[in-house]
């Protein structure tokens, strides 16, 4: 006779705790590594205020991901609940 193994809730609920703790890390990496980017697109454009004219193009659109980034890791952070 086999050993039927149960269907755990707890187990479903760590895993996919996990699951979205791994994925705030890889999307904060993302924003990191856009920080960077942007960083440098300023400093090779010799503009670093978004409200000139001159604004790099490419700094803007690298600034908005980054943005919706940060919505997307709080919003998964709020999902996750408090850190044990």
């Amino acid at each position: 006779m086999k050993h039927q193994h149960h269907f755990d809730p707890n187990d479903v609920s760590l895993r996919e705790m996990a699951q979205i703790s791994a994925l705030i890390g890889d999307l904060d990496r993302c924003s990191r590594l856009l920080d960077s980017e942007i960083v440098t697109e300023e400093e090779r454009a010799g503009v670093s205020d978004p409200f000139n004219g001159a604004y790099p193009v490419l700094a803007r659109s690298l600034t908005a991901r980054r943005e919706n980034l940060k919505r997307t890791i709080a919003a998964l952070e709020v999902f996750r609940g408090p850190r044990l």
